[in-house]
């Protein structure tokens, strides 16, 4: 049984200290009009998304366009990196890529969020096998569930993730068959 998902990272949002309602800026609501073009070809039966508003809105024209709501799930929200905000954000998330049991205060290691993402995952495709799916997602916890099926991607591979930016990946069951960028 082939079952498709669809990875989504989300488009340009606007900076605020609140990650769950952070919306997306002017530009990333023109960005999200290229995922319901994308999403739109491929037959989509379910959508799923982080919780974080910025998630939901990047798929939220291409569910409109299946007529199909858009159920959130935990799993799949951004990895946790710090309790307080990174005084270095660049030297923060190299250290946790570079350290994969590493974790700031309050924050999640790669192993941690990666469990977490894939677990969520696996659930998915248990109860949704043989359908395409698409799941509003955030960059690092996308690319760290991916490198759990295939180790090239990794930290040099999320520094080259656009925004927004979608991968389909391919499984036979809950066997991983591949992965393929959607985006131009």
């Amino acid at each position: 049984m082939k079952t498709n998902v669809y990875l989504v990272r989300h488009s340009h949002s606007i900076y605020t200290s609140d990650e769950l309602g952070r919306p997306l800026s002017e530009k990333g609501f023109s960005d999200s009009a290229k995922i319901t073009e994308i999403l739109s070809k491929e037959k989509i039966d379910v959508f799923l998304s982080s919780p974080y508003l910025r998630a939901v809105q990047t798929i939220q024209g291409a569910a409109g366009h299946f007529g199909k709501e858009v159920e959130l799930m935990e799993g799949f929200k951004e990895r946790h990196l710090t309790s307080e905000p990174a005084e270095d954000f660049s030297l923060a998330i190299r250290k946790v890529w570079e350290d994969w049991h590493f974790s700031w205060e309050g924050g999640e290691s790669n192993l941690a969020a990666q469990e977490r993402g894939v677990s969520e995952l696996m659930k998915v495709l248990e109860k949704q096998g043989g359908k395409n799916i698409a799941i509003g997602t955030h960059g690092n916890i996308m690319v760290l569930i991916m490198n759990h099926f295939d180790g090239r991607y990794d930290f040099s591979f999320w520094e080259q993730l656009k925004m927004p930016d979608v991968y389909c990946l391919s499984f036979d069951g809950s066997r991983f068959a591949g992965a393929k960028r959607m985006m131009d």
